[in-house]
């Protein structure tokens, strides 16, 4: 400045104001809440890889053996010529187990919040799918979006694996299951990861993991919040915990207050009592006949499901109806 002075930033002033509007708005409910999806910082992202490959978390190592296996089948079943398209796809690998198997694969569209990961991720497949065409789309999949104009025209099949479908409630999930057959046309296909129903003795441990990792993951957000929303979260006075709620039939993640205090986040305070929690994520657990009902519902017919040895995980094959 003119002056000599120096001009500091507000430490009220969040640098992403958006977050933290969106923050305040679960905060200050009577519950407070915090949508998952702040959880997939660059940070958020590898401690999610770190846990997809811990002992307790079954979801990722039974869904990849499932599919390596089912692959060749789905390939026959598929049509030849069309567009796979997953949503949340912040990683290429199990999309590659099923692009090997298909005919003729017309492209790959990898819909992911991050950006930065779907950059990467389109340098990787630049390498080890040479000819493929790779249209990433930098979006929150859980919003309408249109098929970018590289697959107009082509018949699609979506991909939506890891069971993300969990972490919507049931009118979400028929939300984006809509929302999925209008983006993807009234000839579509869709395969989808669904995590089942199992006993709780196998559920908490996925969640809550002896080595501390998944309480990292979901501290984490706080930090995020701390850099990018101007807030003060004081790490050591939040616990991690994750809870089965039998009657939703989720397991539920929290942040919980290690006695009464008072944060600020953008300038806003926020009262915690002591063991009062922020509920910042849900993972639902179906059964066969009830996701496909819910499939149902959002005009997506079950052709085929596949299922581990076990029945702790299932991958359906899904039909758009016609409009």
């Amino acid at each position: 400045m003119p002056d000599g002075s120096f001009a500091t930033q507000d430490s009220s002033v969040p640098t992403d104001p958006h977050l933290a509007a969106e923050a305040l708005e679960g905060l200050l409910a009577p519950t407070k809440t915090l949508p998952p999806k702040f959880f997939y910082d660059a940070a958020g992202c590898a401690l999610f890889d770190d846990i997809t490959r811990l002992p307790e978390y079954y979801v990722t190592r039974t869904e990849r053996a499932l599919l390596g296996s089912i692959a060749p089948e789905l390939g026959e079943l598929l049509p030849s010529g069309a567009a796979l398209v997953e949503f949340g796809a912040s990683d290429e690998a199990k999309a590659s187990l099923l692009i090997a198997h298909l005919r003729t694969p017309a492209a790959y569209v990898p819909i992911d919040i991050a950006a930065g990961a779907l950059a990467a991720l389109r340098a990787r497949m630049a390498r080890s799918h040479v000819g493929l065409p790779v249209l990433p789309i930098a979006a929150d999949f859980i919003r309408p979006l249109a098929p970018p104009a590289g697959i107009m025209g082509l018949r699609a099949i979506g991909f939506f694996p890891g069971s993300t479908i969990g972490n919507f409630d049931p009118a979400q999930a028929e939300r984006f299951l809509r929302g999925a057959h209008h983006m993807l046309g009234p000839n579509a296909y869709f395969v989808v990861g669904v995590d089942l129903r199992k006993p709780v003795e196998i559920l908490i441990p996925a969640y809550d993991d002896a080595q501390g990792v998944t309480a990292a993951f979901n501290l984490n957000l706080l930090t995020r919040l701390n850099r990018e929303a101007a807030a003060d979260f004081d790490l050591a006075r939040f616990a991690h915990q994750a809870r089965w709620n039998d009657e939703e039939g989720r397991i539920e993640m929290h942040l919980v207050s290690r006695g009464a205090q008072r944060v600020s986040v953008a300038g806003t305070p926020i009262s915690f009592a002591d063991g009062e929690s922020i509920h910042t994520e849900n993972s639902y657990k179906h059964s066969v006949p009830g996701f496909l009902t819910l499939a149902a519902r959002a005009g997506w017919r079950g052709c085929r499901v596949w299922t581990d040895p076990a029945r702790h995980f299932s991958i359906h094959l899904l039909q758009a109806n016609s409009d």
